[in-house]
């Protein structure tokens, strides 16, 4: 069972608030349309919808605090004659009597001029003040509403207040359910104008103070006159917050007695009750301007009939899967509909992430989840570690991303080239998984160099089998056995020396391409930490080239410069750029799925790169938990002024 949170969006009067027509339009709510579909122009585009102006009030049922006849009791009607005496008729109220009965029921069906049928409720002795009475309408869904107003068939009373409220929790009853005690009965100067700084402000009325209170007994009242932003509704959230309600709540406090009460008269008293017999409110059913109907859901609730891919009862989120962008309350200029995330159909979730829509221009926040058919990224637009891109297929084909399949012996590893497929080779290998040798070369039993030249030594195990081939073929490699489990792991015949030679030759040769830049990036001093202006702690998530850039998509799980002004939150995910020069020399080295401390300047030409530039002066170092401390007592030193 759902309980009311009372939160007033009240409007009190010392009488009337404000006249509508005398005519009002009753329509029954919940009815669907025909024709074009109002949500959509005619060439498909979205746009912003309303249902049909209601009242919301027909027909549902009203709770009163106070009904005649509960135990049969006279009560008496007054009329002035034409001398102006006031006349009195006295009748009996009796709830068990339909004739003589006046329900809650009848403030809420069809109102007949002709065959007026009212609701009435104990006399002068049980409701006048400090006693109140009141009138609950629940409308089972929130509704904006424009108008409330109360039809008399007694005299007006000496004051009321009307209070709108919303539906929030179960646990939550009447809570705030406050009255702002108009000068005497209120303690509130009477104003028919709420200020720009709180248009929310709950406001007095005497506009009828001066009327003869059995004359033209309606009381309405409009809840965007005297509101400042009332011409700018769709732009003011204020007010759409104002008139939004789930229930409505009228409460009467005082009787009108012409002074009657003072008077020793028991036939007095007993003409003076509240009596209604329409109870009317006009607004429209809240669907944020993503729905043109409102329908009986399955639950039996009343439900807007979404369109533009938006869900709830009042069309206040997105449906699943179109979390591209945000939701939003549809416009005028701007339909705001609800966006799918691109997974390129590997995907059947995601999720929005306002950090990546605002990188992009604000124009695409969704990340995908569980990214299926061997393919990764945040569009599952490339493909995982171990496989690489089929050309002849699209990117959205389930057998777009095939295995690399290197060979355990021949290739450096086993991931490819994500978009030729080409594996690492050992030296000596060829082939698009290097599974054989090349030309000058013969297969070895050794692990480590399984081709060699013809020239040198070659010395086969027994139990290896090894097809040769011509001068001008290659060599087919063919290895079997645990490879992994050899003790001397060095090619037989060839002389230890020879070996480590041949390793200080080429660790020169990389000496020479890419200098001593090792040295550079695993060093963080206090004077380095001053210099740089980020300081992050990242795991690495995916990898992608981009001509003569590498991509690593990361996740941010500390920031130790937050007082940076382009800082990434914890927790976020971004992106780091490395030179491909600069990664093949291993500087900095950066694999994925591990942690790594970043430490790094902005660079002033990489600003179209989104996230951070990790090149040969940016630190990264392989991440250590006992490392938290030092870079905190660093931060503390930089606000310190020790920089």
């Amino acid at each position: 069972m759902t309980s009311s949170l009372y939160v007033i969006i009240a409007m009190f009067f010392h009488y009337q608030t404000v006249a509508l027509a005398s005519k009002l339009k009753y329509q029954e709510p919940y009815t669907g349309k025909g024709g074009p579909d109002p949500c959509y122009n005619e060439n498909g585009t979205p746009k912003r919808c309303v249902p049909d102006f209601v009242n919301a009030a027909f027909g549902k049922r009203v709770d009163a605090s106070s009904t005649c006849g509960v135990e049969p009791e006279h009560y008496c009607k007054s009329v002035k004659d034409k001398s102006g005496e006031i006349q009195r008729n006295c009748f009996v109220c009796d709830a068990s009597n339909p004739k003589y009965s006046f329900p809650p029921e009848y403030l809420t069906d069809l109102n007949n001029p002709s065959n007026v049928t009212c609701w009435m409720s104990k006399t002068y002795s049980s409701v006048q003040y400090p006693s109140n009475v009141t009138l609950t309408l629940s409308l089972n869904k929130k509704f904006e509403l424009t108008y409330i107003s109360l039809q008399f068939c007694s005299a007006r009373p000496h004051s009321m207040a009307s209070l709108s409220t919303t539906k929030k929790s179960q646990q939550q009853k009447k809570k705030n359910k406050k009255t702002q005690k108009s000068k005497k009965m209120y303690n509130k100067p009477a104003r028919a104008q709420a200020t720009k700084a709180n248009e929310q402000e709950a406001l007095c009325s005497e506009a009828y103070s001066n009327i003869d209170p059995f004359t033209g007994a309606r009381v309405a009242y409009s809840t965007l006159e005297g509101r400042p932003s009332g011409l700018d509704f769709e732009n003011s959230p204020v007010l759409q917050d104002w008139v939004t309600a789930t229930d409505i709540k009228v409460e009467f406090h005082k009787l009108n007695t012409l002074g009657d009460e003072l008077k020793d008269d028991e036939g007095a008293k007993k003409s003076y009750f509240y009596s209604l017999s329409d109870f009317a409110v006009g607004g429209r059913c809240k669907c944020n301007g993503h729905a043109s109907s409102c329908i009986i859901g399955r639950d039996g609730r009343p439900t807007c009939d979404c369109k533009h891919n938006t869900d709830g009862y009042d069309c206040e989120k997105c449906q699943a899967f179109h979390y591209d962008r945000p939701w939003q309350r549809a416009s005028v200029r701007e339909a705001n509909e609800c966006v799918a995330c691109n997974c390129n159909l590997h995907a059947r979730k995601c999720r929005f992430n306002m950090e990546l829509y605002e990188l992009s221009g604000y124009k695409s926040g969704g990340v995908c989840l569980n990214c299926k058919h061997n393919t990764a990224g945040r569009n599952c637009n490339y493909c995982k570690e171990g496989f690489y891109r089929d050309k002849s297929k699209a990117i959205s084909h389930r057998m777009a991303c095939k295995a690399c399949g290197c060979h355990p012996v021949g290739a450096l590893g086993k991931t490819c080239n994500q978009t030729t497929g080409q594996c690492p080779c050992k030296d000596g290998v060829l082939g698009l998984t290097c599974n054989r040798c090349a030309k000058g070369y013969k297969q070895t039993t050794s692990p480590i160099a399984p081709c060699v030249k013809k020239q040198e030594i070659l010395r086969v195990k027994p139990g290896v089998k090894v097809t040769d081939s011509s001068p001008n073929r290659a060599t087919e490699v063919r290895v079997s056995g645990h490879h992994g489990n050899h003790a001397d792991t060095r090619q037989p015949g060839i002389p230890k020396t020879s070996m480590n030679e041949a390793r200080k030759s080429e660790a020169d040769e990389e000496t020479d391409d890419c200098g001593n830049c090792q040295k550079r990036v695993k060093k963080l001093t206090m004077q380095k930490f001053c210099k740089r202006d980020f300081a992050l702690e990242v795991q690495v998530i995916s990898r992608e080239q981009e001509e003569n850039w590498v991509k690593f998509t990361v996740s941010v799980l500390a920031n130790y410069r937050p007082s940076t002004p382009e800082r990434s939150p914890r927790k976020a995910e971004t992106l780091i750029w490395v030179p491909l020069q600069d990664l093949a020399c291993k500087c900095p080295k950066i694999r994925i799925n591990r942690k790594y401390l970043v430490v790094g300047k902005y660079r002033s030409e990489d600003k179209n790169r989104p996230g951070y530039v990790a090149d040969r002066s940016t630190t990264v170092i392989r991440w250590k938990d006992k490392w938290q401390r030092r870079l905190r007592r660093f931060y503390k030193r930089e606000l310190n002024g020790k920089c």
